[in-house]
């Protein structure tokens, strides 16, 4: 028997060590170890909470003798089985990748008179090569323990608190006499150590049940800096021990790094976001991109990897791109960059959608925890209580930011209640592992990485469907309510309801997924369609409205068929202007409105079929149409119905050039306009701001320029304020652009024309967007500029395809034709001004006849062959003005006439007609055709 009075024991869990005697026991018997199993044991055991490097180990255990490294791992196994080591329950010997075997077994020394041996510190791990984006905030934590002697450092797993905290550490090494500690808690796994964790990151080895008083022995000697790193799962019994050595050690500092604060006296908390990233703008460049801490990380990281990088402009929007999808996350973006020198930029982004991303290595010199996302992840998970990692599976399921009412509603239920899971997200908040999202309103979002990981776990344990189809219920009783929600402003409706878009998007790919609930779908999609209106996605809209047909199939509902072909025709009209299919589709709607005796869709019917004719060109149709919708709008209780059918028939009145009447019908409803609900639910439009653009297009043309021009600038800024991306383009192309035009404002008509084509590239709107492109070529050329701006407009027509059918393309065709005039290519512009007229002629597209008579008058000056009949074009020109109450073409007229006249030495006859148009005119005295009158009338009484 050995003699042990000499051979201070080694305590953990039921052993305990000998090791002068070369005896371990178990529960008090001896326990058979081989020679070299019990030498590894003794070496580790002597150097608790140390990475011991295999090379050191093999030379310690083999001296004399050249072994590889599998013998090492052959009797580390052997003692791991004889400890009963099962890397779940008992942890005594871990094996650090890339770096070594670490004791990490729970001491528990004897009782005795505390002793302190001082060894050398653990060293403070050398810095990053090159920290990129946190430059700032190293300063302004190295700053703060000037003033604050206790700070953490808080934030998500993978952010960069560790190197941040170590950049600290170097900074400020100098002000403490170099007595700056790193404590690494990562590799601990019973809390009830950390003062014996701490005291060997010291140097210290203490033999004492309590060491705390030899800490604080040691830590008042003089300043020192201590750096507790990854500190969230012993914060219970490291709080009380930090506020003790904090308050005995006035001249400790410490700084920690955790993923929730440890809520103790004096602490001041520093919470570091994620990297900035570029943002989301397509033709991003290079160099913007670089501005962002985010990207140079990424750039960085690849130079490390694989050498000089240059970042093409082609790869900048993807840099952009993969930056934001893993969220600033340092970590991941560093894991990211690794995958580049095999997957090249692309590939690496299109990676991001495998969840084998979450799998990505780093750097081999990097603690386990930090080497893949899943294991960053891991670490967090594995510490939370059953109930937070229940909601954080469950809410998973959310695509974006969500609000505490849905998420209540998703994840609460087997087990949880409302309550519970709100209070899960609160501490998931404090742990880093949900973010609050939203300043007006408290909303809450999983960064991405969480989320893929979050899902994966719900997967693994089947959950999937049952919290998927929660989600798809939820927001499908939801948006049931949107529809009649009218007393909500725009801008606020928007807010509310337009940021579960991401949601609703989610839930339909779910619901018409294999595994989903088609008919569950079918119901969201109806529900869902005013948010697509709201929010002018009308090919989502359109998109959507034939998936959810599809599968109702021809023995479905007929209410929902109804609900869903009234969106498919109101997409098509408004997203594709003249649609084919849209009129077939909205006559289905409007037998099943009438076979249901359904008011509301009847309307909804009519009023798509109406504007379906004005896209087509058929004037005559659609005012026959607005007449339906006006009579049965008449015995609506509703009063915005009967507003509805005034403003449908007087767009039709102004389009067929009857301006008289089309103004007593919009002023009508200009009358009205203050018991009208904000929002109605029947039109994709706001009405208000709507009823207004096309008061000032009249305005216009019955010669009150100054009033239509008033308009229009309030127009644009309720339009812009608004926030309803459809209506904001028909503002600004309705009125703002034309009227500038008309006016000879071409300063204000270029910067509509671009905030217009701005607008439509921002919100996808199509249409709008090739009329833009016309329109601003037709500016350029009006300018001066012919030589640039006649090709140009006349490719964006062609460009323009059908859409050049629609009624707001047909005053750029006048000035296609007048602009080719001006270039000599007379021939050519008497082509597209016949072409015009037919058109205006075959629909009944009155309004803008007189202009494109007149314009076709001076094309006839221009031409040796046709100059005889010009005058008469003039005459024939003013007359129709003069019936359609359309005094600005009327005096357009006037000018080109008079200037004939007077060419011709009819110098009083041209005066007596300049002055008989020009006092009918009020308003505009300084509108360009005015100032055009008025320099004329000038020279014709000289």
């Amino acid at each position: 028997m050995p003699d042990r009075s000499e051979d201070s024991a080694i305590s953990f869990g039921p052993f305990r060590l000998f090791p002068k005697s070369r005896l371990l026991e178990k529960e008090g018997s001896p326990l058979h170890v081989g020679g070299r199993a019990l030498d590894i044991l003794i070496f580790l055991a002597e150097r608790p909470g140390e990475v011991v490097d295999k090379r050191e180990l093999v030379k310690r255990i083999w001296a004399d003798v050249n072994v590889d490294e599998g013998s090492l791992r052959f009797h580390v196994a052997a003692l791991r089985k004889a400890l009963g080591d099962t890397g779940k329950s008992a942890r005594y010997v871990v094996n650090v990748p890339g770096r070594g075997y670490c004791f990490v077994a729970s001491l528990a020394p004897p009782a005795a008179q505390p002793t302190i041996d001082i060894l050398p510190p653990r060293a403070l791990p050398a810095p990053l090569s090159k920290m990129v984006g946190r430059e700032e905030v190293v300063e302004k934590i190295s700053s703060g323990l000037s003033l604050h002697r206790f700070m953490t450092l808080v934030g998500p797993g993978g952010i960069g608190k560790t190197a941040v905290a170590i950049a600290v550490g170097h900074r400020r090494s100098q002000d403490f006499g170099g007595r700056v500690f790193f404590v690494d808690f990562g590799p601990l796994r019973d809390a009830g150590h950390v003062a014996t964790t701490i005291a060997s990151a010291l140097g210290l080895t203490i033999s004492a049940e309590n060491p705390t008083p030899a800490l604080l022995t040691f830590l008042k000697v003089g300043p020192a800096l201590l750096i507790l790193d990854s500190c969230e799962h012993v914060l219970d019994n490291l709080a009380p021990l930090v506020e003790h050595i904090v308050r005995e050690a006035p001249q400790l500092r410490v700084l920690a790094t955790t993923r929730e604060s440890f809520r103790s006296e004096g602490e001041r908390i520093f919470r570091l976001f994620p990297l900035d990233c570029p943002p989301e703008r397509e033709g991003i460049e290079v160099a913007e991109v670089l501005t962002y801490p985010a990207a140079q990380l990424f750039v960085e990281r690849i130079a490390q990897s694989s050498g000089p990088f240059q970042l093409s402009a082609d790869e900048a929007p993807l840099v952009a791109s993969i930056c934001r999808r893993l969220d600033g996350i340092a970590l991941a973006i560093e894991l990211a960059a690794g995958r580049v020198n095999a997957y090249g930029i692309a590939g690496t982004a299109s990676l991001l959608d495998s969840r084998f991303s979450l799998q990505w290595r780093g750097r081999r010199t990097a603690v386990p925890r930090h080497q893949t996302l899943a294991a960053a992840l891991d670490w967090s998970y594995d510490l939370l209580p059953a109930a937070e990692s229940a909601t954080l599976r469950r809410l998973s399921v959310f695509a974006g930011p969500f609000a505490p009412e849905a998420a209540a509603a998703v994840a609460s239920g087997d087990g949880l209640s409302a309550s519970e899971t709100l209070e899960a997200i609160d501490s998931l908040v404090t742990k880093s592992l949900i973010s609050p999202s939203g300043s007006r309103t408290l909303r809450y979002r999983l960064l991405d990485t969480t989320r893929a990981y979050a899902q994966g776990k719900l997967g693994a344990l089947g959950e999937t469907r049952q919290f998927a189809r929660r989600h798809a219920e939820h927001f499908r009783d939801f948006f049931a309510h949107a529809e009649a929600d009218t007393s909500t402003p725009q801008p606020e409706w928007i807010g509310i309801y337009g940021a579960e878009l991401d949601n609703v998007r989610a839930a339909l790919d779910w619901a018409f997924a294999p595994d989903g609930d088609a008919e569950l779908g079918i119901a969201l999609t109806a529900a869902a369609v005013t948010l697509w209106v709201r929010l002018s996605l009308f090919a989502e809209c359109r998109e959507r409205c034939r998936t959810a047909l599809a599968a109702l199939g021809d023995t479905g509902d007929d209410r929902i068929r109804m609900q869903l072909l009234s969106a498919l025709g109101w997409s098509l009209m408004y997203g594709e202007g003249r649609a084919r299919e849209a009129r077939p589709i909205l006559e289905t709607t409007l037998e099943l409105a009438d076979r249901l005796d359904d008011k509301d869709f009847r309307l909804r019917a009519l009023w798509g079929l109406c504007i379906d004719q004005f896209n087509n060109g058929q004037f005559g149709k659609a005012r026959a149409f607005a007449d339906r919708f006006a009579n049965a709008a008449a015995n609506s209780t509703d009063k915005t119905d009967v507003m509805l059918g005034d403003r449908l028939t007087a767009v039709a009145l102004h389009y067929l050039g009857d301006q008289n009447d089309a103004r007593l019908r919009i002023d009508r409803v200009h009358a009205s306009l203050h018991v009208l609900a904000e929002k109605p639910k029947i039109f994709p439009l706001d009405l208000r701001i709507s009823t207004q653009y096309f008061r000032a297009r009249i305005l216009w043309l019955q010669g009150l320029a100054d009033q239509a021009q008033a308009l229009a600038a309030r127009n644009i800024e309720e339009g812009r304020a608004n926030g309803h991306a459809l209506t904001f383009c028909s503002v600004l192309g309705q009125a703002a652009c034309p009227i500038a035009f008309w006016a000879g404002d071409f300063d204000a008509a270029e910067r509509h024309g671009t905030e217009l084509l701005e607008h439509t590239e921002r919100h996808a709107i199509r249409l709008w967007g090739l009329w833009a492109r016309a329109f601003n070529a037709a500016v350029i050329a009006r300018r001066g500029d012919v030589a640039t701006g006649l090709p140009l407009l006349r490719e964006e027509l062609n460009r323009a395809g059908d859409a050049r059918f629609l009624p707001r393309f047909l005053p750029l065709l006048g000035e296609l034709a007048a602009c080719s005039g001006e270039a000599d290519q007379v021939d050519r512009g008497l082509d597209v001004i016949e072409d015009a007229l037919t058109r205006c002629n075959d629909r009944q597209e009155l309004w803008y006849l007189p202009e494109l008579i007149r314009i076709k008058g001076e094309l006839m000056l221009r031409s040796a062959r046709n100059s005889e009949g010009a005058e008469a074009h003039f005459r024939n020109a003013m007359d129709m003005a003069v019936r359609q109450d359309a005094r600005f073409w009327e005096l357009r007229c006037a000018i080109s006439l008079a200037r004939l006249m007077g060419g011709a030495g009819q110098s009083a006859e041209a005066l007596a007609v300049l002055e008989n148009v020009s006092r009918s005119f009020t308003e505009g005295t300084e509108i360009a055709d005015k100032r055009t009158a008025r320099e004329l009338m000038a020279q014709l009484r000289n």
